[in-house]
């Protein structure tokens, strides 16, 4: 029931994802809160399902932050996705260069993954940047960044 509210409540501002939240998530976390303190008592400590309920309750307020945060994903799996890439070519990655090759792919990656996070394509920003980074003045260097990017339209030859 969290994950279809979650479909429901995707895309829109954060301040009126944390108040449906409030609203509707917030009651069945609740709700499962008790289930599992419930469970949990009636379980040796030694049991599995008594460990992973224990490992839950001991991170309750993490795993709820969401409810109190409409900027926040309930779970980790957007990051997850995005870090496939690395994780699926880590040996390659063993062979940067150097410790400060290994930083530089490193930065590259965050601001690519920024760019698609701010729905701009990596590609279109790698290149204004590069064509712009000379001249740009190192005090705004701030613009430059994928979430302020405005794509300039192509001029087309007449």
């Amino acid at each position: 029931m969290l994950f279809a509210i979650e479909r429901e409540i995707n895309g829109i501002p954060a301040d009126h994802r944390r108040a449906v939240r409030q609203e509707r998530s917030a009651p069945l976390v609740a709700e499962l809160e008790s289930f599992l303190r419930e469970t949990y008592a009636k379980l040796s400590p030694k049991a599995d399902p008594a460990k992973a309920i224990a490992y839950s309750l001991n991170r309750w307020p993490a795993l709820t932050g969401f409810l109190n945060d409409g900027r926040l994903c309930m779970t980790n799996n957007a990051a997850e996705r995005e870090i496939r890439a690395v994780a699926v070519g880590r040996h390659n990655w063993t062979f940067a260069g150097s410790d400060e090759g290994g930083r530089r792919a490193a930065a590259m990656f965050t601001l690519i993954n920024s760019c698609k996070l701010n729905g701009v394509d990596p590609q279109a920003w790698l290149a204004h940047v590069l064509a712009h980074l000379p001249d740009h003045p190192a005090s705004r260097i701030a613009e430059m960044l994928p979430w302020n990017f405005k794509p300039q339209p192509i001029a087309v030859a007449a």
